[in-house]
């Protein structure tokens, strides 16, 4: 895995922005097209704002899919994440297309079906992926189920999760934060050709230690899973490398 440590998070979010742009890029010169699979998140805010000055690349050209959403919370909700794509970054660019996860309550297993018919042979070029506070990939909170199959599934969010979103300024108490969500499988996560994690600041320090020195791929700690990947680019800043010796950021950069 690369590893990239970037004075703060503008400047990571500038790095990360770049190594996707290079990704999408590489794609749409080899195959004339490129699909971008997108992450949210208040830590994703500055790789967003770096990937809309990217003038390099030809978004018409990109499909933009997105990794996870809340069971049954509407759109207009300020912590949904199709409205946090829409206006942070696909109403800004001319996307080929995006595709969004997300729906009613009661059209959830048709729209698991729809999503498994859209991903049947589908490659994703550059996916970016998250880290959580709990080292969760999506919403794969622990124990994360690494052998489940298909590429999206329901899952039940921990208190962990909960809190960073309360934490973060989504939802006012933890009893506001949906149960579940559907979520990106790891095991289609790890089918991406490249993958960029932008992972800023202290909040994340933890769970950057925990993945880097647990030893062992441990869906305890599910971001561990992501050090198996051929291509997986880790973008950090000072605050979420603060626990990690030097010693430790070069035995996997």
């Amino acid at each position: 895995m690369k590893i990239v440590v970037s004075k703060n998070e503008e400047l990571l979010g500038l790095a990360a922005a770049e190594a996707i742009a290079e990704g999408l890029k590489a794609a749409i010169a080899e195959k004339g097209e490129a699909t971008f699979l997108a992450s949210t998140g208040s830590s994703q805010f500055t790789t967003f704002v770096g990937l809309l000055a990217r003038t390099d690349v030809d978004w018409t050209k990109v499909t933009m899919y997105h990794l996870d959403e809340y069971v049954a919370l509407p759109e207009s909700h300020i912590a949904s994440f199709r409205k946090y794509l829409k206006e942070r970054f696909v109403s800004k660019i001319p996307l080929k297309r995006a595709v969004f996860v997300g729906c009613e309550d009661d059209k959830l297993e048709e729209h698991l079906a729809e999503l498994e018919r859209e991903f049947d042979g589908l490659t994703i070029d550059v996916g970016a992926i998250g880290i959580g506070e709990n080292a969760h990939i999506a919403f794969n909170d622990p124990p994360a189920q690494f052998d489940k199959a298909g590429a999206y599934h329901v899952v039940n969010l921990n208190d962990t999760c909960k809190q960073q979103q309360v934490n973060e300024g989504w939802f006012a108490t933890l009893n506001d934060v949906p149960k579940q969500a559907i979520s990106m499988t790891p095991g289609q996560i790890m089918k991406c050709k490249k993958i960029v994690s932008a992972v800023p600041g202290p909040r994340k320090a933890q769970a950057i230690y925990n993945t880097l020195t647990n030893g062992k791929t441990d869906p305890m700690v599910p971001a561990t899973l992501l050090l198996e990947h051929p291509n997986a680019e880790l973008y950090l800043d000072e605050g979420s490398a603060s626990m990690c010796s030097a010693e430790i950021l070069a035995k996997h950069g």
